[in-house]
This record gives structure tokens, sequence and C-alpha cells, in this order.
């Protein structure tokens, strides 16, 4: 993230902008379904990964769900939203006691790093 993305608004809200990969949300056809592969790998939602339609603000709130949480870890959670990605293939399965354990490791607290 670079610190020209974040914003401030008239009342110090956070402002996280990048408009590098922006789109209409509508969808080329209007069918407010996106069909482009946009964005960087590592925040791109699993939907589009799978090259299947998505919506545009549904994929841009798992987007920023990984903004967050590299800004409270220091790093990402996955590399890839894929099911093959040893840390994604835990949330697939089910799995969410391996991801936040996995993630609290060398963190201060340790397993109390995640509430």
């Amino acid at each position: 993230m670079k610190p020209e993305n974040l914003l401030f608004d008239a009342d110090f809200n956070l402002k996280v902008a990048d408009f590098g990969f922006a789109a209409p949300t509508v969808g080329k056809d209007g069918s407010m379904q996106v069909h482009t592969k946009l964005g960087t790998e590592s925040y791109m939602a699993p939907e589009i990964h799978a090259k299947k339609p998505y919506t545009g603000p549904c994929v841009d709130i798992f987007a920023a769900g990984i903004i967050l949480f590299i800004m409270i870890t220091g790093h990402p959670p996955f590399s890839k939203a894929v099911p093959n990605d040893n840390f994604y293939k835990y949330i697939c399965g089910n799995r969410e006691d391996i991801f936040w354990r996995s993630h609290s490791n060398n963190k201060p607290g340790g397993a109390n790093f995640f509430s």
C-alpha cells in the first residue's frame, strides 16, 4: 500500500484509494456482473481467480479485508485466495482454528494476538 493511496476526509475518516484497476461495477453488458480479471493477485477474491462473474462491491470488500489484515499483522493472510494455497486451504476446509493459530505464531501475546 502506497502512502498516496491513504486519504482522510473532512472528519479524518481514513479512505483507501487505488484507481489503477477501477472499472464500472455494472459490468460491460449492464448485468451487474464483471467478467474481467483486474487487480493484484494477492488481493483478488476467489471468484476472480476462478474466472467466474463477480460483483464489484463484493470483491472490493474482500480486498479491503486483505488490506486490514495486513495493517494489523504486517503480512497478508495468504498468497492467493485459491484452494491450493496453504493458508487459504484452512479457510476453505473450515479449519479457521489452524489458520488463526498459524498466524499467531511469533506475534506479541501469541495465541491471544487475535481476539
